[in-house]
């Protein structure tokens, strides 16, 4: 039950004075998504951005075009417009010792302006100042009083986000009813926290920023707007933790390896283990023989061999007798996990099986029987793999690929098929340490840094489009010395929308000078014509391979040693690594175009230096994070990314650490959250949309 105390923020806006069904209806285009409730909180959390300060005065006649001006004016006259000329604005004229100016109003009535802007009255006018012909006008002044009465009014004004058809004093004037509906909450930070951040109550803190002395009191790294920076924070933190512990709640399993398989695998491989993931092993080694369940993120930059990590992980499983899931996002990934794990797993004896949406009749049915019956340790496949009628023996280990994508609670419905299985979640986006905290708070962190041995750096250029020419002509040099390329295009055909060339018309175009040797792959095609073509391409019946963003995760052709990026400017940071990540894979030496149309914006033309200077994906996210902010990082909305409304990484990823910290040590003191502090967080996870969390409490 959400504490009753919270009841007046949870109203309907339509509650307050003058928010009938019209406001309404945009203050929720404003306020909240799609399909959400617009509530009294959504007020109070839809912060100003910046304000006006009608305290600093101008003269007339030095005010400055285009300029929002604070002037104190005598009024000279007024020249209403004739019967014939309704059209015609109301203009009030009012001078100062400098000039005057032409108060301008259109459809204005004669005893209302009157009143408004007395005859002889000294006032003060604010508003914009045009210049027309040498003169200066005001149209529609947005604040008008009498000087007397000016100095008792508040001559700062917050500035809001807006929508189309609402006024800001409309707006104001619901968040001022809002204000005084805010109950009097138990604090939720720990006293030490508050002392050192020099954070003051909730209520001080919204008040201050709603209605601020000075622009410094909106300062995104100023103690009020941290303050709530911090509470969005610490009730996400809280959440993930909930969850975490919500399934740690059910004791996992004890998986113990013998080295069976292991030993096995290890001796199989053509490579040694580098540093990084030796420690990685140890520690998913260490999860799994505990008792309670893994929960663990393995981060590992484009082709650092993250996969080789799961896989002994996989066989740690194995010599317990438990089976394990690889989960892939695409079937053209899964096919390549099968493929390039298959061989490994026959040297150690290990049963592994690749189950797709492709697999119908008596094969399905053998591979699901093969499951069920236990005579498959390792089954590899897409979300297809937790769907009805997919039954496991013994399901100890699932293994997330490349699931960003994924949110909380997708990951716990995941591990459902078997008794307490353990998670492990990998992917190859370098996401810079504030982000894994926000997403993955709940989870424990591997990183695997560097590349494996043998792994060559990757030359990068940027070229203007201009040169196309050449570069297709290297292309062709590149083509006959046996070197395999990407070509990558950012749409699949020709729309009138976009300027952009498309990879159907590239291909075509490059088919006219390179024949047969060129192929094709976008998002559009089957998965059979997908895997055809990136078949012909590992095989070497294609050279080049023209290709929109579907190769941009985990597809492997070691000997492609080029790859071409037109549009580059158009890409994240993130996604033009890991595409140049599909290169550097084999023997030779590899090298990345980016091709980009000039003149470059300021954010593109940091991008692009950005990826001339560094392979380090983590660097590479940490600066694309300056650079793009958390919201379109990994794509917030389709990503199960968190959404803040008032946090900001760029001035707040310091007070994340501390959010998460604290609230495991919370729970760890009071799990059902039933102390004085522990009823103030329930509220804060109701006021911060949290409810899912409040659910997960044993206690309600």
């Amino acid at each position: 039950m959400r504490p009753s105390i919270l009841d007046p923020l949870f109203a309907a806006v339509t509650t307050l004075e003058g928010v009938g069904p019209k406001v309404a209806g945009l203050f929720q285009t404003l306020l909240v998504r799609p399909g959400e409730t617009v509530r009294v909180r959504d007020l109070l959390f839809h912060l100003p951005t910046g304000l006006i300060d009608r305290r600093k005065r101008a003269e007339i006649a030095t005010a400055p075009e285009g300029s929002i001006v604070t002037l104190t004016v005598r009024i000279d006259r007024h020249q209403a417009p004739g019967r014939a000329q309704r059209s015609a604005p109301y203009r009030v004229f009012a001078q100062d010792e400098t000039g005057e100016i032409a108060l301008t109003y259109f459809r204005a009535q004669s005893g209302w302006m009157e009143k408004l802007l007395p005859v002889g009255e000294t006032m003060i006018v604010s508003g914009k100042v045009e210049w027309f012909n040498g003169r200066p006008s005001m149209v529609h002044p947005d604040f008008v009083a009498p000087l007397a009465e000016a100095e008792t009014l508040s001559l700062v004004e917050p500035i809001y986000p807006m929508t189309a058809g609402l006024s800001g004093k409309v707006l104001r004037k619901a968040i001022a009813q809002a204000l005084k509906r805010l109950p009097t909450l138990g604090e939720w930070i720990e006293p030490g926290v508050a002392a050192r951040q020099s954070f003051s109550s909730l209520t001080e803190s919204l008040k201050r920023l709603h209605d601020p002395a000075d622009a410094v009191d909106l300062d995104p790294e100023g103690a009020a707007m941290r303050r709530l920076a911090y509470d969005e924070f610490l009730a996400s933190q809280l959440a993930l933790a909930l969850s975490r512990q919500n399934m740690r709640a059910v004791r996992g399993r004890v998986m113990r390896g013998t080295g069976g398989f292991s030993n096995k695998l290890r001796a199989a491989l053509p490579f040694r283990l580098t540093e990084a993931q030796e420690t990685a092993i140890a520690e998913i080694a260490a999860d799994m023989a505990a008792e309670d369940r893994m929960l663990r993120l393995l981060q590992g930059d484009v082709g650092a061999g993250k996969t080789v990590v799961a896989l002994m992980a996989m066989a740690i499983a194995a010599e317990s007798g438990a089976q394990s899931a690889l989960l892939a996002p695409t079937e053209i990934l899964a096919r390549q996990h099968y493929d390039g794990l298959s061989k490994l797993c026959d040297a150690a004896g290990l049963s592994i099986t690749l189950l797709t949406g492709r697999d119908t009749g008596r094969v399905r049915t053998e591979k699901l029987a093969a499951l069920a019956e236990g005579r498959t340790d390792i089954i590899i496949g897409t979300h297809a793999l937790f769907q009805e009628g997919v039954e496991y023996r013994d399901l100890g280990l699932v293994i997330v690929d490349e699931q960003h994508r994924f949110g909380v609670h997708q990951r716990l419905s995941l591990t459902r098929k078997g008794r307490a299985s353990d998670l492990l979640v990998m992917t190859a986006t370098p996401i810079p340490r504030t982000l894994v905290l926000s997403a993955f708070g709940d989870m424990d962190v591997s990183r695997l840094s560097g590349k494996p041995a043998g792994r060559k750096p990757i030359t990068t250029v940027a070229v203007p489009m201009e040169r196309l020419g050449a570069i297709v002509e290297r292309a062709g040099q590149a083509i006959a010395a046996g070197d395999r390329i990407y070509w990558v295009c950012p749409l699949v055909e020709e729309s009138e929308k976009s300027d952009l060339m498309a990879a159907e018309e590239r291909c075509r175009q490059l088919r006219e000078v390179f024949g047969d040797a060129v192929g094709l792959v976008h998002g559009r095609m089957s998965g059979e014509e997908k895997d055809a073509a990136m078949a012909d391409f590992k095989a070497g019946r294609t050279r080049l391979v023209v290709a929109t963003t579907v190769i941009e995760v985990g597809v492997d052709v070691p000997d492609a040693s080029i790859i071409v990026i037109e549009h580059a400017e158009r890409f994240g940071l993130s996604q033009l690594h890991q595409l140049r990540g599909r290169v550097g894979r084999g023997e030779k030496a590899s090298s990345c175009v980016l091709l980009y149309r000039a003149p470059l914006g300021e954010t593109a033309a940091a991008r692009l230096a950005v990826m001339r200077e560094t392979e380090d994906g983590f660097r590479i996210a940490e600066e694309d994070l300056k650079l793009r902010g958390e919201g379109d990082l990994l794509g917030t909305q389709q990503s199960g990314m968190p959404f803040f409304r008032i946090a900001k990484m760029e001035h707040h990823m310091d007070l994340m650490e501390i959010a998460r910290d604290d609230a495991r040590l919370v729970l760890a003191k009071d799990p059902e959250l039933k102390s004085e502090r522990g009823e103030a967080l329930r509220a804060l996870l109701y006021l911060f949309g949290k409810d899912e969390a409040v659910r997960l409490l044993r206690s309600g």
